[in-house]
């Protein structure tokens, strides 16, 4: 198994690690990783490895194994791989890894703004999207929304993950606020990603920053009709257009 070390230090950019096997597709599993592994709407960590001596491979992906056991790095095509037992240095692109930090914590503060069920997600590096089924006859106004995010971001609410039991989500069904992604259960335990004393609360595995300052300035750049119910709400860094 790979001890995820994104859960608890999203922060850190470099780590050793050792190869346990090397895929028939080139793909490395390895003991302990700083990559996230694409899953929830989150994209997987790209950078490098270093190993031997002064061999460098360039990572494009990072996904699970296909029994969810293993955190699996993805090299770009044609380049030397690493042999079962080597030694490699880590280095996730951090630039990349930051910013769909930011965008997912302030995915969660959407969520806040906006509380109704969230039907899917996917976060980006320069947007982030979530669809939400509102009732019948409402409407989400794209200026006074965004205010209501970026008050939450300046308020510099402190961002910390928390662990439950399987049987304590099970009891508390309410926090989680996704329709068609649920959260893994099965280990025996779900972690949780808290914003504020109480702001929100949610089951997540996603990578997320230590406060909601580290944001920035945010604003809703789009609202989209998907069907009677379902609005699709593009969010972006920056101020909006008409802002600036």
């Amino acid at each position: 198994m790979t001890e995820a070390l994104y859960l608890d230090n999203p922060y850190l950019e470099l780590a050793e690690a050792t190869v346990t096997a090397v895929g028939t597709d080139g793909g490395l599993y390895i003991d302990r990783s700083i990559f996230y592994p694409q899953g929830g709407g989150q994209p997987g960590d790209c950078g490098s490895i270093e190993w031997g001596t002064g061999f460098r491979t360039d990572i494009r992906n990072a996904v699970y194994s296909p029994d969810r056991s293993s955190i699996v790095l993805i090299p770009e095509h044609g380049q030397e791989l690493p042999q079962l037992g080597q030694t490699i240095l880590q280095h996730v692109d951090w630039a990349r890894r930051y910013a769909l930090m930011r965008m997912h914590t302030a995915m969660h503060l959407l969520s806040v703004v906006l509380p109704y069920p969230v039907t899917g997600g996917q976060v980006g590096v320069e947007e982030g999207r979530l669809d939400f089924d509102l009732p019948d006859g409402e409407t989400v106004e794209r200026v006074s929304a965004t205010d209501a995010v970026n008050v939450l971001i300046r308020a510099d609410h402190a961002v910390v993950t928390e662990w439950i039991t399987d049987a304590e989500l099970d009891a508390n069904p309410a926090l989680v606020k996704t329709m068609k992604v649920k959260p893994p259960t099965g280990t025996g335990r779900v972690r949780l990603v808290r914003i504020g004393a109480d702001i929100d609360l949610q089951p997540c595995g996603g990578t997320h920053v230590k406060s909601t300052g580290e944001i920035g300035e945010i604003h809703i750049a789009k609202i989209e009709n998907k069907g009677r119910m379902n609005r699709r709400v593009r969010l972006r860094f920056g101020p909006s257009a008409e802002a600036a």
